[in-house]
């Protein structure tokens, strides 16, 4: 990563929203809004220490649990969407996060943090470029969290809300990222996988394979040999809700041995997510 020439894109970018930003988002306790300091990623990534790493045992590094944070360089160039519950003070008012990062703060396709788990390389080719993004850019998400307290469809509401307006703001064409299953032996989720790749996997003049050396079959089962109904029960609650927005499924999952997940890669086409989820998420 480039990260020197991303950090100086990022100075000019970072903190520049105020009370009167269109990503601010409000409902009764509830702020949604992106970061505006340091201390306020700090918090941040607390509340994925504790997710993360207390929570879903996935194995922190010594210098993360020095400090009870989960940390790495994507977040000096990231934006971070935050929850905020305003009867709380300091780091504990942060409830849920989302970190984002958008095509134009980035130098090379290699800078996006999904590039260690997949190829991106169609994503960035002239016929995608010119078909399918024109003049927007693209959008990664990833680090989601919400507090074991505060996981309710209303808080996650908000910040889609907040996205949407992102979105709108920085003429996002597609989202993407990594979403997880629970688990690092594909064969014991062949249901899910076999039912994602069969389904929703993405065409294959934009197709995101997962790189060589990581790359794991999801094609275990035919669609004649499970229930489509069964499948999609058995997904994380984020896939699912992904795949209602209208979503695509790389090629190949990818196993992530420190957070004990097995990931599948995720393309959201702006244009394609249906009008009662934007209306939901921004009325």
């Amino acid at each position: 990563m480039k990260l020197d020439n991303m950090k100086a894109n990022a100075e000019k970018l970072r903190w520049d929203e105020s009370d009167d930003s269109p990503i601010l988002v409000k409902s009764g306790v509830y702020e949604v809004r992106l970061a505006r300091s340091d201390d306020e990623v700090a918090a941040a990534q607390a509340l994925r220490y504790k997710v993360f790493y207390d929570e879903m045992k996935a194995q922190p590094t010594d210098a993360m649990r020095t400090v009870s944070r989960d940390f790495d360089d994507f977040d000096n160039v990231c934006d971070h969407l935050l929850a905020f519950d305003t009867s709380k003070k300091g780091a504990d008012s942060v409830i849920a996060t989302y970190r984002l990062l958008r095509e134009e703060k980035v130098d090379n396709v290699e800078d996006f943090y999904s590039s260690q788990e997949y190829d991106l390389s169609n994503l960035f080719s002239d016929k995608f470029r010119e078909e399918m993004i024109g003049d927007r850019q693209l959008l990664e998400l990833g680090r989601s969290c919400v507090h074991a307290d505060y996981r309710t469809n209303n808080v996650m509401q908000l910040m889609w809300r907040a996205i949407a307006r992102y979105i709108d703001k920085h003429k996002i064409a597609y989202l993407f990222g990594c979403a997880s299953l629970p688990g690092i032996n594909p064969e014991e989720m062949k249901l899910q996988l076999s039912y994602l790749y069969n389904s929703h996997k993405t065409p294959d003049d934009y197709n995101v394979p997962a790189v060589d050396a990581r790359y794991q079959k999801m094609d275990f089962m035919t669609p004649e040999e499970y229930d489509d109904r069964m499948a999609r029960r058995a997904l994380a609650p984020l896939v699912k809700g992904y795949l209602r927005l209208g979503c695509f499924i790389g090629d190949g999952a990818v196993i992530d041995e420190q957070f004990n997940t097995t990931d599948v890669f995720i393309l959201l086409p702006v244009d394609s997510i249906q009008r009662r989820y934007l209306g939901l998420f921004d009325n």
